[in-house]
This record gives C-alpha cells, sequence and structure tokens, in this order.
C-alpha cells in the first residue's frame, strides 16, 4: 500500500509517525520516572516551541517572507486566553472545557492580529517586513507591560498608571498587573495536549502546503511577477499564510500561558529573543523542511538542560552542534552529499 503512495504522502506519514513515537517513548520514560523532573517540565515548552517552529515555516520557508514578530502573536495569544481563563475559573470549573475555550479565543485573537497586521505589512519586502513585523513584537509585549486590568462587582476596570489607578472596591480583583503580569492562571496544559496541538498544527501545515491554495504561496515565494501574470491573487494567498501561522503561533501561546503559574511579558517570553530563537529553529532545520524544524526546536530545546552537568563546556558544545546543523543543511558539500545519497535511493526503489 505504500508503495502505491505519492512521495508526499509518505514523507507526511513519516513525519507523523516520528511525533507519534516520541510522544510515546517520552511518556513512557516519564511515567517510568525514567528522566528527571527537570526535562518532564520542559516538555510542555518543547511542544510550544515545535509548533512556533512549524507555524514560523510557513511563512519564511513556504511564502518565502521574513518574519520576525511570531514573538508577538504568541504574547496575543497567551494573555488573551489566561486573561479569560483567570476570569472564568470559578465560572467553569471542568478544566478540559475551560482550556478548548481559551484555545479558541487565543487562536481567534491571534489570528485577528495577524489580519490586521499583515494587511499593511505584507506589502513590503526582505529587511523592511522583517523590521516592521519585529516593531509590533515589541509594541505587543510593552502595551502588555503598562496596561492594568482589574475586575469587581460593577465590572472591568482599565488604566495605563498603576494599579491604584483602578479604582475599584476593596473586593476587587487584579487580573493583569502591568509588567508583574497574570497570577494565578489554571495550569492546564499537558504533554498529551501539547502533542494534540502539534498533530493538528501538522495536519494543517502540511495538507496546506500540499492542497492547490500552497502550489499557489510557493509560486508567490518563486516569483511574484509570474504568479500575478497567471491569475493568482497574490494579496489574498499571503495573507492566508500570514493569517494561519498567526493562529498557530497564538495557539501555541495558549499551550505556554496555562503551563506557568504567572505569565509576564518579559524580554525571554515573547520578546526579541524569543522571535530570534524561533528562527533559529527553522534556518537550523531547514527553510521549508517542516520536518527538520521539528528536530531541531526538539534538539535545541533539550540540549541546553541534557549537558547541563557540563558546567564548564556546555555552551561550547551547544555551539559546536550549531555550527555542525547549519553546515549540514547549507554547506554545498553537505547539499552535495544529500541529494546523491537520494538519489541513490530512489534508483534502487525502482
Amino acid at each position: 500500500m505504500l508503495k502505491n503512495m505519492n512521495k508526499t504522502k509518505r514523507s507526511n506519514l513519516i513525519t507523523y509517525a516520528i511525533v507519534i513515537v516520541a510522544f510515546v517513548v517520552m511518556q513512557i520514560l516519564s511515567s517510568t520516572g525514567s528522566i528527571s523532573s527537570l526535562l518532564t517540565g520542559l516538555l510542555v515548552p518543547l511542544c510550544t516551541y515545535i509548533i512556533l517552529a512549524v507555524s514560523l515555516n510557513l511563512v519564511v520557508g513556504i511564502l518565502g517572507e521574513l518574519s520576525l514578530g511570531h514573538a508577538g502573536f504568541m504574547c496575543v495569544g497567551a494573555f488573551s486566553s489566561a486573561f479569560f481563563s483567570k476570569c472564568m475559573r470559578d465560572v467553569i470549573e471542568n478544566s478540559i472545557v475551560r482550556f478548548l475555550l481559551a484555545l479558541l479565543i487565543g487562536v481567534v485573537v491571534a489570528a485577528i492580529f495577524g489580519v490586521i497586521i499583515g494587511i499593511p505589512v505584507l506589502r513590503l519586502k526582505g529587511d523592511y517586513l522583517a523590521i516592521v513585523t519585529l516593531a509590533f513584537g515589541e509594541i505587543i509585549k510593552n502595551l502588555v507591560n503598562v496596561l492594568y486590568i482589574g475586575k469587581d462587582s460593577k465590572g472591568f476596570h482599565f488604566a495605563t498608571k498603576d494599579v491604584m489607578a483602578l479604582d475599584m472596591d476593596p473586593d476587587g480583583t487584579v487580573i493583569l498587573n502591568g509588567p508583574q503580569g497574570i497570577t494565578g492562571t489554571p495550569k492546564d496544559s499537558t504533554f498529551l495536549i501539547g502533542f494534540i496541538l502539534i498533530m493538528v498544527t501538522l495536519f494543517i501545515v502540511l495538507n496546506l502546503i500540499n492542497s492547490r491554495d500552497g502550489r499557489a504561496i510557493m509560486v508567490i515565494r518563486d516569483n511574484v511577477i509570474a504568479a500575478e501574470s497567471i491569475g493568482i491573487n497574490v494579496t489574498k494567498y499571503k495573507l492566508m499564510a500570514f493569517t494561519i501561522s498567526a493562529a498557530m503561533a497564538g495557539a501555541a501561546g495558549v499551550l505556554y500561558a496555562h503551563n506557568l503559574s504567572t505569565l509576564t511579558a518579559n524580554t525571554n517570553n515573547f520578546g526579541y529573543n524569543m522571535s530570534i530563537t524561533i528562527l533559529v529553529f527553522v534556518v537550523l532545520g531547514g527553510i521549508g523542511n517542516i520536518r527538520g524544524s521539528i528536530i531541531a526546536a526538539v534538539i535545541l530545546t533539550l540540549l541546553p538542560e541534557l549537558l547541563r552537568g557540563l558546567s564548564d563546556y556546555r555552551m561550547l558544545i551547544y555551539a559546536i552542534v550549531l555550527i555542525i546543523m547549519m553546515l549540514f543543511n547549507w554547506a554545498p558539500k553537505a547539499i552535495e552529499w544529500r541529494e546523491k545519497y537520494l538519489h541513490f535511493g530512489k534508483k534502487k526503489e525502482a
């Protein structure tokens, strides 16, 4: 049956199988206590990074546009969902229902921001688009840091100065406390939920790539003028890819927010560093290579912790691994070797 499938379907099945096997192995190791509590705590963030890497690859690799604002969409999804979950914590006691509603809210809000930002931004190209999307991410982060929201019997109160400016009743509750973020978000995220979201993300991205819309997006990436000449609506397909990518980043933000007791919009969580980290996953895994993004996200997330015992050489080994991965993916000799190997495999299979 597999022999009758085309190469694309087999490749997609292999990608799904790798993720499923990895999930089963990690579940077994975690349940038997074979891995440390530190590594167990990294499982949900690891799922978050995989979703972010795959979704950004849709824009960078498939659409061919350099975006540095992915952390901004993650931030929008994280805070909108955490705000909902904290407000509804005592109203919706079923954690699964509450999380699904929070996930829906985070995805929709991130998608709306994707449309709002994408309409003007996607008119730009290259470095200009990268700079503007980076600015968007920083604007979102700083807006969250100056925003104070509280709730009492009269409803919601908003301020941008400090908590005292909310003017609430004594029994009121501060939900968003500026730079201190949101405290007390229900920790509803689990490794199983993260795995399901990864599978959904892969299903959406891989099916989009292999669809008629995906082929139109790749034509735009390769040659915009040729795409316009054959009647492809460039603005429509660019906005489609950008919005879907933003929505999936919002889903990653929901997963991330519900794994923390305190959610703050600092530089490491949602700033420039996070956007660059996600881009590193995409570049090292191979631009346009979805499976490579997953592998790069896993290696670069787990490696620092696995090497923690080698305190003096940990970062040195980490840097060497980065260089090796970059050479393997982008060095002409390495590319030639991979093409030769794959060509040999095709001959033998035929």
